[in-house]
């Protein structure tokens, strides 16, 4: 019997430290999946997917990362509902038909990552950064019933600039969330321009970054009693909800 190579992959730019390289190729080494693999597929633009596809005709999936998770949307030809609402694709699944379907399973992994750790005060938090992930953060936090604003660097009509961010903020917003890709390996210094003095054990500090574990964002946090996470947890469910997708 004919085994098909049934290719999966990464979308991204600058990815050689991907999570899901290493957690699919992992996951695919039990003999079940021995005819399944998990590439990279690093591109310098958007523009360069359709390469891909070509050059790939067995691709049965992909997962899509920044800065790709928006741009990606006009090469596709249909949306999930939650996709099409986040405005953010992290999962393409390859149909029957030769389509290609997007999704979004980002939202669904930070979801499950921070249910457990919520409590009655947790009612309100900021979202550093705007992109991508940010969006689904955000639709995960209006599941929950949590009211949200997101910061940026510059204040629009819908975020506020973090130089507006004080201690009644602080006060008032008791989950803070890292969207931005400030503090990932090798840039570990790098942080959030936030007060960090204004963080208690009242608060949640959860970064999207897994890489390294303990962001200096986490560390900062964790000095003045906040509770910390950090993304892998988030990872692992959304690429579980992806091989789901994929097979559906």
């Amino acid at each position: 019997m004919q085994q098909n190579k049934n290719k999966f992959g990464l979308l991204g730019k600058e990815i050689g430290y991907s999570f899901s390289k290493k957690y699919f190729t992992e996951k695919f080494s039990a003999d079940l999946f021995s005819d399944y693999s998990y590439d990279n597929f690093e591109i310098p633009t958007i523009e360069e997917f359709p390469t891909i596809l070509k050059n790939n005709p067995d691709l049965k999936g992909l997962n899509v990362t920044i800065p790709y998770k928006e741009s990606v949307i006009p090469f596709l030809d249909t949306l999930s509902d939650k996709a099409f609402k986040i405005g953010a694709v992290n999962v393409i699944r390859f149909t029957k038909k030769g389509n290609l379907k997007g999704y979004n399973s980002d939202w669904y992994g930070f979801k499950k990552s921070l249910e457990p750790l919520l409590q009655p005060h947790h009612k309100k938090a900021l979202i550093l950064g705007t992109g991508g992930a940010a969006k689904a953060v955000a639709f995960a936090l209006d599941e929950l019933d949590i009211f949200y604003t997101f910061v940026s660097r510059e204040a629009t009509e819908k975020t506020i600039g973090y130089d507006r961010i004080n201690a009644t903020t602080f006060d008032n917003f008791q989950i803070i969330i890292n969207c931005t890709p400030l503090g990932t390996s090798p840039n570990v210094k790098e942080f959030p321009p936030i007060p960090y003095e204004f963080f208690t054990n009242k608060h949640i500090a959860f970064d999207l970054i897994y890489n390294p574990e303990e962001t200096q964002f986490l560390k900062k946090a964790k000095k003045k009693g906040a509770t910390i996470k950090n993304g892998y947890e988030m990872l692992v469910f959304q690429a579980e909800k992806a091989w789901r997708i994929w097979n559906k």
